[in-house]
């Protein structure tokens, strides 16, 4: 079982996604990492193996972002390693996801027809391809992100951010669990657990 969390929140995001990670460490894990929107632009940090690879990443930059994602992974398609940790990102998208996608074959081998470029052996980039594919056709972020979950087939939960979209995280589920949360003043969160949030 795989851990999500999200936060929306007008203080660094970083430190915190780790430490709700960690409270997610019970499900299991193979791999973990973070997506934020740094000065509007997407970064991505990933490590297999234990948390503390993730948070020794964390600790050698120093981030201001308030929006941000985060994962542990237990792998169900595609090997431990870096290249398949979550988030998975395809243009202006990052992505975390829960539970199986299962018609992902077919709609990766659709959108690599249309010359979408795949890095992971996972079905969890699919969905960020499919999002990022629909923002370029002219949706917004809120309809891309509909239209994409409208295209899964399974179970699943899903957060999502958006470069551009400094005060949004999208979320959705279909017989996964995802939880959301409401802080303090701006704050907002998500997580598959209420232990997260």
């Amino acid at each position: 079982m795989c851990g999500i969390i999200g936060i929306l929140s007008d203080q660094p995001a970083a430190p915190r996604l780790v430490e709700a990670l960690k409270r997610l460490e019970y499900r299991g894990y193979d791999s973990a990492g973070i997506a934020l929107l740094e000065g509007g632009k997407l970064e991505r940090l990933r490590a297999p193996g234990k948390l503390a690879n993730l948070d020794a990443k964390v600790r050698e930059r120093t981030f201001k972002a308030g929006v941000g994602i985060g994962h542990t992974r237990w792998a169900t398609h595609g090997q431990p390693n870096e290249t398949n940790a979550h988030p998975h990102a395809s243009g202006r998208v990052a992505i975390v996801h829960n539970g199986i996608i299962e018609n992902f074959r077919e709609l990766r081998e659709a959108m690599e027809g249309r010359g979408r470029k795949f890095v992971t052996e996972t079905d969890s980039e699919t969905i960020a391809h499919l999002i990022d594919e629909n923002l370029s056709n002219g949706l917004k972020p809120k309809d891309a992100f509909k239209a994409t979950l409208d295209q899964l087939r399974g179970a699943f939960a899903i957060a999502a951010i958006i470069e551009g979209e400094d005060d949004l995280i999208l979320g959705g589920r279909r017989g996964s669990p995802l939880v959301i949360g409401i802080g303090d003043g701006k704050e907002m969160f998500l997580g598959s657990d209420a232990l997260a949030v």
